[in-house]
Order: structure tokens, then C-alpha cells, then sequence
């Protein structure tokens, strides 16, 4: 990247509010090492614990979903195309915005949408029921996670989630997920 285009991405990183941006492979080490970072860097903020705990799992969360699709593809022999993912988390006004985006196999995106609208579409009641229900149904042993990661970010948020599923070619969607806190 030459010199003006960095710049020009200093710009609108700053510009957008952006706190941390990570693009590329996610692998454990590199969750956890922007993870101190983000702690440390709300902890300075001297915003409330509950704040920084929450806008601190949702960062997890996103981040391992993005690296678990991966590897889950990975291991079926349909890798995704290296460095397709993407963490940021930025300050809205009052509030922080974690957001990610990776590819995802069409297959996988009707599903995910429909998974999307539910959540959208429940209060905070119907929120803490749905994690209760699904919290108890049994673990899928070829599934990555117990399905409570969206549930608990939708929990969290301070309004519905924002999402988007962008057609990239005939294999692949990018998923784009957004969580204000």
C-alpha cells in the first residue's frame, strides 16, 4: 500500500470512529491478543464495567464466529478464500459498535438470514426466552457452538441487529453483522 492510500485509510478509520480494525486470518492467538487491546482500551475509556464486559464478549463472539465458519470449511475441504474477514469496533455518540464480516457459502446464507429476521423480530423478553429454550435443547456435535453466540449479542444490543448478506459471486456471500452497544 503506498504512503497516500495509508494515509487515506487513516482517515477514514478516524473519520468513522473506528477503535480497532483487524482484516485478515483469525486464528486464537490473534483474538486474544486484540481482545487485551480492546479491554485496555475501554478500561482507559473509564466507561462502566458492565459497558466494557459487554462491548468485550460481543467482540469475542464475532470474532470466533468469524474464525469457527472458517475452520468449519476448512475442515469439510471448502476453504474460504484467505484474509475475508474482518473485526471493527468504532463509538457511535453514546454508544460502541462492534462489527465483523466474512464470506459465507450461499448455502449457509438463507438460514443465517432467517436466523437474523427471528432475533430482529423479539423483545427483550422473547430474547431471554429463546436463549433459555435454546440453551437447553442438545448440542449438535458437528456444529461449532451451542447457537447462543447470536442470541447473546441480540440480548446485549441496544436495538435490533444490523445485518447484510452481499452476493459476491456464485459461491459466496459477504456477511456483514453489526451489534450497537
Amino acid at each position: 500500500m503506498k504512503g497516500n492510500e495509508l494515509f487515506n485509510l487513516q482517515e477514514l478509520l478516524s473519520r468513522q470512529k473506528l477503535l480497532i480494525c483487524f482484516s485478515g486470518p483469525f486464528s486464537h492467538s490473534v483474538i486474544e491478543e486484540l481482545g487485551k487491546a480492546v479491554r485496555n482500551h475501554l478500561e482507559n475509556e473509564r466507561i462502566e464495567k458492565s459497558a466494557i464486559m459487554d462491548v468485550f464478549s460481543v467482540y469475542v463472539e464475532q470474532a470466533q464466529n468469524v474464525r469457527n465458519y472458517a475452520a468449519s470449511r476448512e475442515a469439510q475441504g471448502r476453504p474460504i478464500p484467505a484474509n475475508s474477514g474482518i473485526v471493527v469496533i468504532g463509538k457511535d455518540e453514546d454508544h460502541y459498535v462492534v462489527s465483523s464480516g466474512n464470506l459465507v457459502e450461499r448455502d449457509d446464507a438463507e438460514g443465517l438470514e432467517a436466523m437474523l429476521e427471528k432475533l430482529r423480530g423479539l423483545d427483550k423478553a422473547g430474547l431471554k426466552a429463546a436463549y433459555k429454550e435454546q440453551s437447553r435443547k442438545p448440542r449438535d456435535a458437528a456444529a461449532n457452538g451451542a447457537g447462543l453466540g447470536l442470541i447473546d449479542m441480540a440480548r446485549k444490543a441496544s436495538r435490533p441487529l444490523d445485518y447484510s448478506l452481499r452476493e459476491v459471486d456464485d459461491t459466496y456471500f459477504f456477511f456483514s453483522l453489526e451489534v450497537q452497544l
